[in-house]
């Protein structure tokens, strides 16, 4: 059965992929139409957020399920690898838009004509800048409503679409006003646009592989992390502190000190006041575990 989250994830990204349906078939159509290289450019990157919607919806699916025998943390790992895979979604389109690019601006060099692009192509690179990033915002709005990093990466996708249809939009426009002879502005437009997809692109991927690879969380949030269990004076000397990201959730493993007098009864409830703390502040679906040693005899004595 869907969770609230699941759906609102499932429910935003299929506006997305209506979206993109529709830009696909008109960019395409007009890119063949207009004769403009950025546009049909544009169009496979509109084709390639298509792709990654269908990733979003299956992993998000797989990520909402409950703990298992198999998998004791719950399955948060699917949404970040579904992170990573639109980051590398992203990546090659951008490779791939770029060295189209290169290869039209070295002809150029090379003293060959290009194709000045169609008014056709022109429209739709503005239509595609107001739809992409209308889906931009009404995803990453969701996305950081339900903290989901793959809802957040894949309105990222789509503001990078929207990029791409502005510096688009540049090329084919100066290329239609100036004449042929500056035809060559619609690659120079690709080339730049790419640019900026490649950087998104290798900053979703960082975080994702981070997580992946059980990156600490940042030393601000191990710090808040730190004042909020020693809220309690009972409790100190915190150590062996470790942490990571699961998914949309955080693990907290550490070490505290206890008077040594206490039973170990109070103690527990010390803790588990503790963890409550934790809980409130990080989320409910925080995973704590709470090792409770008693306080060095000097430390007792101060």
């Amino acid at each position: 059965m869907k969770t609230e989250r699941e759906r609102r994830a499932t429910r935003v990204t299929l506006y997305g992929a209506a979206v993109n349906i529709i830009l696909v078939i008109f960019k395409l159509i007009a890119g063949f139409l207009g004769q403009s290289a950025a546009m049909i450019a544009d169009g496979i990157h509109s084709l390639s957020d298509l792709l990654t919607d269908a990733v979003v919806i299956i992993f998000m699916r797989l990520s909402s399920r409950p703990q298992d025998e198999d998998h004791d943390y719950g399955h948060g790992k699917y949404e970040t690898l579904a992170t990573a895979i639109i980051g590398m979604a992203l990546f090659v389109v951008g490779l791939g838009i770029c060295y189209g690019g290169v290869v039209k601006i070295w002809a150029a060099l090379q003293g060959n004509s290009l194709q000045q692009p169609g008014w056709i192509a022109l429209v739709a690179a503005l239509v595609s800048v107001a739809l992409k990033e209308w889906c931009y915002q009404f995803t990453v709005r969701t996305g950081r409503a339900i903290e989901s990093e793959t809802v957040v990466a894949n309105a990222w996708h789509h503001r990078s679409d929207a990029l791409s249809s502005v510096g688009t939009a540049i090329g084919i426009g100066g290329a239609i006003v100036l004449g042929p002879s500056w035809a060559v502005l619609d690659p120079i437009a690709a080339v730049i646009v790419s640019v900026l997809i490649i950087i998104t692109a290798w900053k979703l991927m960082a975080n994702a592989l981070g997580e992946l690879l059980e990156k600490s969380l940042p030393e601000a949030i191990e710090t808040d992390i730190e004042h909020t269990v020693t809220e309690d004076p009972t409790l100190s000397d915190i150590h062996h502190l470790r942490t990571r990201r699961i998914g949309n959730h955080i693990a907290i493993e550490m070490h505290v000190r206890v008077p040594g007098e206490m039973t170990v009864s109070d103690a527990h409830q010390v803790v588990t006041k503790a963890e409550r703390r934790l809980r409130d502040r990080f989320g409910a679906g925080t995973f704590i575990s709470i090792h409770m040693e008693p306080r060095k005899e000097e430390e007792a004595g101060e």
